[in-house]
């Protein structure tokens, strides 16, 4: 049973006692993300989330480890495009410094002069990352085109040029705007007592001024059928397709995630069979699925070398016209479905997992669903939802990213199948 308040500021507070544990996850959830900055502002979101953790007014940035350290607990935080979580797992008797410490952060943080140096130099660093890892870099130059136009299309790192340009007084005003009670979820879920949690809050997250929450942008159904390559002197070919998805929080999610399953999510999925299996073409092919706010994309990636790229582009194109042309077996839905039945039950399992997705439903949706709702969702789907899905997205044209050694040479109706 969830517990739910908000408190006079604003600030909403979602919590679920599972005693049976005996940890629990405390997220505080910002409205903040790749998707809500201006193009000039690019990365700031995530240049906040590693400054938050590098010292407030009271804590050195080895003050917070050491403290979260002496109690067993761990402390970490990421940034999406739709937005930033900071989150600590500890033993069910210490929500009092697991919220003294995530509070503290979130609050106070100190915006040193020497350490935002410093963590512009890591930035930076993470961002050379992508372009060392050709699989991240199709996947991130595909979502720039498909979504062109917009924020989503833009990366939650930013550039190198915006990274090195920001000032502490930029920082400041992004966190200023979008850092409010408003915007702001406290998820717990775990071993802990909701009437403690409550006067927690209110003594940590109470005092907090209350301020208007920024304008949520809104954003409709965005796919460009685009093509984009990039040449890198790697053994392999790394090549994504995108179609157009389902945005988040649609019910056509559940159906979605089955034709995932079946189609590219696993090793018994058709493009494993198909491109690995009986062709021995690629090591790694897969689907993957992203929903967001106002519109999703359906991913298909694989990677192979230079003489065998053509050949699974062509495999993979044949797989997407065969589902459309035969349809699906009884068995390999029945086989999809309980996988992501089994694959949700098994999530549950974990702490983290229950606290990641109340805090994020709480933050981004209409409403939270509870497990028995969502297992009943599972359970609705039917072979003609999974069609009819498969017949929205893969009859569209698709985008296309190519990273490799000579993808510029690829025909573009290799790439292109509209």
């Amino acid at each position: 049973m969830l517990t739910q308040f908000t408190l006079g500021n604003g600030l909403r507070v979602v919590a679920e006692p599972l005693p049976h544990f005996r940890s629990l996850c405390v997220g505080l959830w910002v409205g903040a993300g790749s998707m809500y900055e201006e193009p000039q502002e690019g990365g700031l979101s995530h240049f906040i989330e590693h400054m938050l953790f590098k010292g407030t007014q009271k804590r050195t940035a080895k003050q917070i480890a050491e403290e979260m350290d002496a109690i067993g607990g761990q402390l970490n935080a990421f940034t999406s495009k739709e937005c930033t979580c900071f989150y600590a797992k500890v033993t069910g008797e210490k929500l009092s410094v697991a919220l003294d410490v995530l509070s503290d952060m979130l609050l106070d943080a100190s915006f040193d002069a020497g350490e935002l140096e410093k963590e512009r130099s890591v930035i930076l660093e993470e961002i050379a990352m992508t372009e060392d890892s050709p699989e991240d870099l199709a996947h991130e130059l595909l979502g720039g085109a498909a979504l062109d136009g917009n924020p989503l299309a833009r990366p939650i790192l930013g550039t190198q040029a915006l990274i090195a340009s920001y000032t502490r007084e930029d920082l400041l005003r992004f966190e200023k705007a979008h850092y409010t009670p408003a915007n702001t979820v406290l998820a717990v879920s775990g071993s802990f007592d909701p009437a403690e949690l409550r006067e927690l809050a209110e003594a940590y997250l109470g005092a907090w001024p209350a301020q208007t929450p920024p304008q949520t942008p809104q954003w409709g159904e965005t796919f460009v059928p685009a093509l984009v390559r990039r040449e890198k002197d790697i053994e392999q070919n790394h090549l994504c397709f995108a179609f157009p998805g389902i945005p988040m929080g649609h019910d056509d999610n559940y159906p979605l995630s089955v034709l995932n399953n079946l189609f590219g999510g696993g090793m018994s999925s058709r493009l494993f069979q198909r491109v690995r299996e009986e062709s021995g073409l690629a090591y790694t092919v897969y689907s993957l699925p992203s929903s967001f706010p106002g519109c999703g994309l359906m991913t298909l990636y694989a990677g192979t070398n230079e003489q065998h790229a053509p050949a699974v582009a062509r495999l993979i194109r044949e797989e997407t016209q065969r589902l459309l042309r035969d349809g699906i077996s009884r068995d390999e839905f029945t086989k999809a479905q309980e996988q992501l039945r089994g694959g949700f039950i098994l999530a549950q399992d974990s702490v983290s997992s229950h606290m990641s997705a109340i805090g994020r439903g709480q933050l981004l949706l209409p409403r939270i669903l509870s497990e028995e709702e969502v297992l009943e969702k599972i359970s609705a789907v039917t072979m003609e939802d999974v069609m009819r899905v498969a017949q929205r997205i893969f009859s569209s044209p698709n985008a296309a990213a190519a990273v490799g050694r000579n993808v510029g040479a690829l025909q573009e109706e290799t790439l292109l199948w509209s």
